[in-house]
């Protein structure tokens, strides 16, 4: 079935403490299923991003349902993207009274849902 883009509606979680490689390798197993089906996958799989992922996917039904209307049931992940965000310079102490730099990354996760098209 047809996705309807004018339909869809996103959400956005920012400055998630976790790398952007991290979080697009669960990204894409979730990209083009159900809302349903990726919430049942993201509940199981064994890494860290999934959590934030869930909270992103369920805030991007909720503002479906709660703008639109549009039933949760009918709903396809249409988009789901993670971008680079800030990095967080830290300071690691070395021999001689040096300091290396340690870069901590962080993220931007979008998930954009819509409905299905009824032929």
């Amino acid at each position: 079935m047809p996705i309807d883009t004018s339909t869809e509606v996103k959400a956005t979680a920012r400055y998630i403490r976790m790398s952007p490689f991290k979080v697009r390798r669960v990204l894409d197993q979730i990209r083009g299923i159900s809302y349903r089906e990726a919430l049942i996958i993201l509940e199981f799989m064994p890494y860290r991003a999934c959590l934030p992922i869930r909270k992103v996917l369920r805030s991007a039904a909720a503002n479906a349902e709660n703008n639109k209307g549009i039933n949760p049931e009918t709903l396809v992940i249409s988009k789901a993207f993670a971008d680079q965000g800030p990095r967080l310079p830290r300071y690691r102490p070395r021999a001689q009274g040096r300091a290396y730099k340690i870069r901590k990354p962080t993220c931007h996760i979008t998930v954009a849902v819509a409905s299905l098209v009824d032929d």
